[in-house]
């Protein structure tokens, strides 16, 4: 595959009126914003391999942080750019678990950054910069359709629809034809033109969004920056910059609510805890909105506030399995609360150097990508709560913006002898993650849920005494 290159489209920054350090840097698309040492494209190999730490509660300090006391963290050394580079110096388990986790492949074209990813099945759609929902298959681009504009932020899927949010503010509405499955038509968008029409001829249905401009209540004016689906409920819920969240109902197309639900950008919703909506905003807080019936209809409250930091809160993830609310911060930090303990705290997780910009949860397991162009790999222990990183993925040249996640059902071949590794890759649950990034690349992973403890490994490489 080629690399590529080139600069994207400039995204203007929105002053902020809290004198918080803004994250356009993170979100604009042109590469030159990560120039210096911080943010150098340099080329760089997977190393798929890294040390387990246990984080019971809250580590003292980002000095924990894995990605620092990696034994394998030779970045001073020129042999660390070698592609021959073994990354463990012995293999205390069988290599044929390590073959089968780590990086399977990279997807990459030349049009632009990448911003948002879904899975579907087998299919794996990818959104840029450059307008272009692209359909990959077993790593082989598949089809694709094309927006009239605004980069895609969001991707998002129900039933035989697919919703895609874009920097332009609006929503778009696709459907797969049914005779040829590589055809993707746009049905429509969100606000339906319809409702838009109604609804622009009462003036009690304008907001003022600045001096002298008024916009229509139920219309994003600003970028959408997540998109969080119920299906048990049949709605979406949408968080843009323009510091709203509106809820839609799927089977009309219609906006039931805009909330304005913060004082500055959000960044980030999720829902998936009963009638629960979280939401994350540049303005350093995570907010709790649970769905009540009010009149003959329903509306959603501001319930707690369960985090309030300067630092702007830049990705929300849920965890079903566990009932878990993970939420990361522009400072590298992971925050996650116990739905079990009444979204109790549980601890503070320590990975990154940089900002955490997306996370994405499954099974056990929870992943953060960071401007630091690491992934992070989680593991939550049922009995304790407690997190072991597990590895710390690298290969971007470029922070990662977006992450996808699906169960890998791929079986290895039994063979008469195996190995005590090969009987714990066949008993683990295995995940396969993908990963978009600013280097304008797509790269997917496997990983396994009951890796070898590397602190093992590090043990037993001490010399004898």
């Amino acid at each position: 595959m080629r690399g590529a290159q080139g600069g994207g489209a400039m995204v203007m920054e929105r002053p902020s009126r809290l004198n918080r350090r803004r994250f356009g840097a993170y979100l604009q698309s042109d590469p030159a914003i990560f120039s210096g040492s911080d943010y150098e494209f340099s080329s760089r190999h997977s190393s798929a391999v890294s040390p387990v730490y246990n984080y019971h509660k809250s580590p003292a300090s980002s000095d924990a942080s894995p990605s620092l006391m990696s034994p394998w963290n030779q970045s001073d050394s020129p042999y660390s750019k070698s592609p021959w580079i073994v990354t463990s110096r012995m293999n205390l388990y069988d290599d044929e678990f390590y073959a089968r986790n780590g990086l399977i492949g990279s997807l990459v074209r030349e049009e632009g950054h990448v911003y948002s990813l879904a899975v579907a099945g087998d299919l794996l759609y990818t959104g840029s910069d450059s307008k272009n929902i692209r359909v990959w298959k077993n790593l082989k681009e598949y089809t694709g359709f094309k927006s009239s504009s605004g980069l895609v932020k969001s991707i998002i899927f129900c039933a035989d629809r697919i919703f895609t949010g874009h920097q332009d503010g609006k929503i778009r509405i696709w459907k797969v034809s049914s005779k040829n499955p590589k055809s993707h038509s746009r049905i429509g968008s969100l606000p339906t033109l319809k409702e838009f029409v109604k609804s622009s001829m009462n003036p009690r249905n304008y907001v003022k969004v600045r001096r002298h401009h008024n916009v229509l209540r139920i219309r994003h004016f600003d970028a959408i920056s997540s998109m969080s689906l119920n299906e048990e409920l049949g709605l979406l819920y949408s968080g843009s910059w323009d510091k709203t969240m509106k809820v839609w109902r799927i089977s009309n197309s219609k906006c039931l609510e805009s909330i304005s639900a913060h004082d500055d950008a959000v960044n980030a919703v999720a829902s998936g805890l009963e009638s629960l909506v979280f939401t994350g905003s540049a303005d350093g807080t995570v907010k709790v909105w649970r769905r009540e019936m009010q009149g003959k209809g329903t509306k959603h409250f501001l319930v707690h506030v369960l985090l309030k930091q300067e630092n702007a809160v830049t990705a929300l993830a849920v965890n079903r399995h566990s009932a878990v609310l993970y939420s990361g911060s522009s400072d590298g930090v992971v925050n996650y609360w116990e739905s079990e303990k009444q979204l109790s705290h549980g601890g503070i997780l320590r990975g990154h150097k940089l900002a955490v910009l997306c996370l994405a949860t499954a099974g056990n397991m929870m992943f953060s990508g960071s401007a630091d162009k690491n992934i992070c790999v989680w593991r939550r222990e049922e009995n304790s709560g407690s997190h072991t990183c597990l590895s710390i993925l690298t290969g971007h040249a470029g922070p990662v913006k977006c992450l996808a996640v699906k169960e890998d059902k791929e079986e290895s071949p039994s063979l008469p002898e195996e190995t005590a590794a090969r009987k714990l890759y066949n008993s683990s649950r295995r995940w396969i993650v993908y990963s978009g990034s600013l280097d304008r690349s797509v790269k997917v992973w496997r990983v396994a849920e009951n890796a070898p403890e590397l602190l093992k490994l590090r043990e037993a490489e001490r010399p004898y005494k």
